[in-house]
C-alpha cells in the first residue's frame, strides 16, 4: 500500500504536542504524559521524535532512540482516523531509512501479543519476534513481544511501498 498522497514526516516539535497527545490519548490505554513528549523533543543526543503530517494535521508520530548501534522504537501510533492508508508503514519507513543513514545495525521494538495488525506491520517490514516479556504493560498485565530487524544498506523486498 502506497502512502497518501501529501504525507510528509518530519522531526517533532513542541508546537506539535497538543496533536500528538491527542492522539496518544485516542490509541493507547496507558497514555505518555506531555512532559514524556517534552523530554523527548529536547533530547538531541538519543532521542529521534517524528510526526506524520498529511497537510497540515498530524495524522501519525514516533518516538525512538539511538541505543549505542541500535534503534529502539518505543512508541508509534497512527490517528484512528488515519489507520489503514499506509501511513504507519510510511512512518517505519523513515525510520528504517534514519537507521540506515546513520550506521545501525539493528532496530528493536515491544508490542503488545493481542496488537495483531501491528505485529503484522512489523513483519512485513522485515521484523521477525525473538523474545517476550512478561506482563509488561501496567494497565492489564499483557505480555510484550520483542522485535527485531537487522538494518542494511538496502531496504527489504516489499518493505517499501507506504
Amino acid at each position: 500500500m502506497e502512502a497518501p498522497i501529501g504525507l510528509s514526516i518530519a522531526p517533532m516539535r513542541r508546537d506539535d504536542l497538543e496533536e500528538v497527545l491527542a492522539i496518544e490519548r485516542e490509541v493507547f490505554s496507558v497514555p505518555w504524559s506531555r512532559r514524556a513528549f517534552l523530554v523527548e523533543v529536547e533530547d538531541k543526543e538519543i532521542s529521534i521524535p517524528r510526526v506524520a503530517r498529511l497537510g497540515e494535521p498530524v495524522v501519525g508520530y514516533a518516538i525512538t532512540w539511538r541505543v549505542v548501534d541500535e534503534l529502539h522504537i518505543g512508541n508509534l501510533a497512527v490517528a484512528p482516523a488515519a489507520q489503514k492508508r499506509g501511513i504507519g508503514r510510511a512512518i517505519l519507513t523513515h525510520l528504517l531509512d534514519v537507521a540506515r543513514e546513520q550506521a545501525l545495525a539493528y532496530a528493536t521494538l515491544e508490542v503488545r501479543v493481542s496488537n495483531v495488525a501491528a505485529i503484522a506491520l512489523y513483519e512485513r517490514s522485515g521484523f521477525r519476534p525473538v523474545a517476550m516479556r512478561r506482563r509488561y504493560y501496567p494497565d492489564n498485565g499483557e505480555d510484550a513481544m520483542v522485535m527485531l530487524r537487522e538494518i542494511t544498506t538496502r531496504p527489504v523486498p516489499g518493505a517499501h511501498g507506504g
